[in-house]
């Protein structure tokens, strides 16, 4: 981590520029004539961190056996964006300098580079400006300005607490079975990987081998339950003893969460509870276990505990919607977001009740939100499509298998049906793409592109159309 944040100061100081405010380097230059967005300066450094990942592991000393370019690139890009997909297995492919790149990029990847960034110039004492405010309101996806910097301060503060907690309790488990030095690091490799959604696991089968395993099903879900729920959250439960105080957003996240976890445990039970490949063979508390770690995951982590690639199509469905709905705002995870399927499906209940307003906790939801959440929503879809489409000319393989990865790659979840391993060259690339997509977010990668324009002064009379 040390050699990261050493490396991004050199970035910074030498090539980025714009963070300090000084008009010099390669970046504030580019800034200066051609005016980038706080999104393309977002889009731009997190490309930089992919190539550099990319070089790193290209390195003879980071892998036990040579990789292709390609594989490279993938492996670093789904750690980038902590989705989990691999292409070849971690454990035996990548040495421990290898493991340890992969664990530092999860890391800057699932807090978000920016973070760090601002983190070092609150060590060097520089001041943070509007420019770089506006930057991180963009990679934090907070709708203000306001209280960016203490976001960041305690983002860190209760990351590396719960992580170091985390990696104790692990401990526990795993150093009498691995002994002090491998059972350490497996904790902190594993717990880094949890919070950060990124289902990076050192065993070739993941989790399989601790499906009725109480300490690390726990440890291990409400690791990425945690990251996933979002630092806004976290950090008003901190603040907010009672529930009636929280946030509207804290208080749908919470809600929702608990609620569709539910569901999704009664679910998954009743679709899998003959099914031998699955939960059949397994005893009751194992069945138990494996349901309930299965039923929370799809949405955050791409840990598993059971065979994936035995799931019944119904069940494979069931679990690419979740992978779409995703995690929480300004958390670690990916997907449309929760909160943003919330308010369609509020807006579909209320226009079926024949109200104007949507109402949800005394609250009501302001109509620019609904149209930020269909505009996710609907260029989401656009994107999966086109890749669930182009795979399906490249890879000779089922279609629900097609689009369980897909939707693992844009919701970064990281689980799959065995499709990853078997990718040709072109379908790597798609994947590589909708994993950048699903961890920037659709609407940074579209405004990186496209030239917004000014509010229109001029308006111009309405009419009624059809439709339905």
């Amino acid at each position: 981590m040390v050699f990261f944040v050493f490396i991004f100061g050199i970035f910074n100081r030498h090539i980025g520029g714009v963070m300090m405010g000084k008009e010099k380097g390669f970046i504030a230059i580019t800034r200066k004539y051609l005016k980038i967005s706080p999104p393309q300066l977002l889009v731009l450094i997190f490309a930089f961190f992919i190539v550099l990942g990319t070089c790193l592991l290209k390195l003879p000393f980071a892998t036990e056996k040579s990789i292709s370019w390609v594989d490279a690139l993938f492996t670093t890009t789904s750690a980038m964006t902590v989705t989990g997909l691999t292409v070849v297995d971690t454990a035996s492919t990548y040495t421990l300098f290898g493991e340890i790149v992969i664990m530092c990029l999860i890391q800057v990847g699932g807090l978000g580079i920016m973070s760090f960034a601002v983190l070092i110039y609150l060590m060097l004492g520089r001041k943070i400006g509007f420019k770089e405010r506006l930057v991180m309101q963009q990679a934090l996806n907070q709708t203000s300005l306001g209280g960016i910097i203490s976001l960041v301060r305690n983002l860190f503060l209760f990351s590396f607490a719960i992580e170091a907690c985390a990696m104790l309790l692990l401990s526990l488990r795993w150093v009498p079975e691995y002994g002090w030095a491998k059972g350490l690091y497996y904790s902190l490799f594993h717990s880094v990987s949890a919070f950060n959604n990124a289902g990076f696991g050192l065993w070739e089968d993941n989790l399989i081998g601790f499906v009725g395993d109480p300490v690390i099903n726990l440890v291990i879900s409400l690791l990425f339950i945690t990251g996933g729920i979002g630092f806004t959250v976290l950090i008003d439960l901190k603040k907010t003893k009672r529930f009636r105080e929280l946030s509207l957003h804290s208080k749908l996240m919470i809600v929702s969460t608990f609620v569709i976890n539910l569901v999704s445990m009664i679910i998954i039970f009743l679709l899998e509870y003959n099914n031998p490949n699955t939960l059949g063979p397994l005893s009751g508390w194992e069945k138990f276990w494996a349901t309930y770690f299965q039923a929370v995951s799809p949405r955050t982590a791409g840990f598993n505990t059971i065979d994936l690639s035995g799931l019944e199509d119904t069940t494979a469905f069931y679990m690419i919607f979740l992978m779409f709905i995703g995690a929480g705002s300004a958390s670690t995870g990916g997907g449309i977001k929760l909160t943003t399927f919330i308010i369609i499906i509020l807006a579909v209940i209320t226009f079926i009740r024949g109200k104007n307003d949507i109402v949800i906790f005394r609250k009501t939801i302001s109509d620019s939100y609904i149209v930020k959440a269909l505009a996710i929503t609907i260029i989401s879809l656009l994107f999966i499509i086109i890749a669930i489409f182009t795979l399906s000319i490249t890879e000779n393989q089922p279609f629900i298998k097609i689009a369980f990865e897909v939707m693992s790659a844009f919701g970064t979840v990281g689980l799959t049906m065995g499709l990853t391993g078997d990718l040709t060259e072109i379908g790597k690339g798609i994947i590589i793409f909708i994993m950048f997509l699903g961890k920037l977010g659709p609407l940074t990668l579209v405004f990186s592109f496209a030239r917004r324009q000014q509010e229109q002064k001029i308006r111009y009379p309405r009419e009624d159309i059809l439709t339905g």
